[in-house]
C-alpha cells in the first residue's frame, strides 16, 4: 500500500466510532491541515480507546505539546505528536512516520490494554 493510500485510509476514519469490546469504544479524528512545525505532516489526528463513559485508556494525538522526558533542560520536540499510555498518563512524545504505522501502534496499545484488563477481570 502506498503512503498516499495509507493516509487516505486514516482520513476515511474521521468521525468513526466502533465498539472494540463490550462497553469500550475506539474513536477516530483525522483531517488534513496546513503543515506547521507542530504538525509537519499536515495532519491533525486523535485515535482514542476508552470506556463508553469515562476517560481514554489509550490516546494517540497531536492536539498539544507534551514535555520531553529528561527534565527542564531537554528541549521538547517541535511536533506535537504524542500518545497517552493510560488514562492518567500526561503524554509522551510519539514519532509519526506514516499513517499505517500510527494505526498499527494504536491497535497494538488497544490490544495491550484489553489483554491487561481481561487479566485483571476489568473488561
Amino acid at each position: 500500500m502506498s503512503e498516499d493510500s495509507e493516509l487516505e485510509l486514516l482520513l476515511s476514519l474521521d468521525g468513526a466510532s466502533f465498539e472494540a469490546a463490550e462497553g469500550y469504544v475506539v474513536e477516530f479524528s483525522a483531517r488534513r491541515t496546513e503543515p506547521t512545525p507542530a504538525r509537519p505532516h499536515g495532519l491533525s489526528y486523535a485515535l482514542v480507546f476508552r470506556p463508553r463513559e469515562g476517560e481514554p485508556f489509550v490516546r494517540f494525538d497531536n492536539a498539544h505539546a507534551v514535555k520531553a522526558p529528561g527534565g527542564k533542560f531537554v528541549k521538547p520536540p517541535a511536533a506535537h505528536d504524542h500518545w497517552h499510555r493510560t488514562e492518567k498518563d500526561p503524554g509522551r512524545p510519539y514519532t509519526f512516520t506514516t499513517a499505517a504505522q500510527l494505526l498499527e501502534d494504536f491497535w497494538r496499545e488497544v490490544t495491550r490494554v484489553i489483554d491487561e484488563r481481561r487479566l485483571h477481570h476489568d473488561l
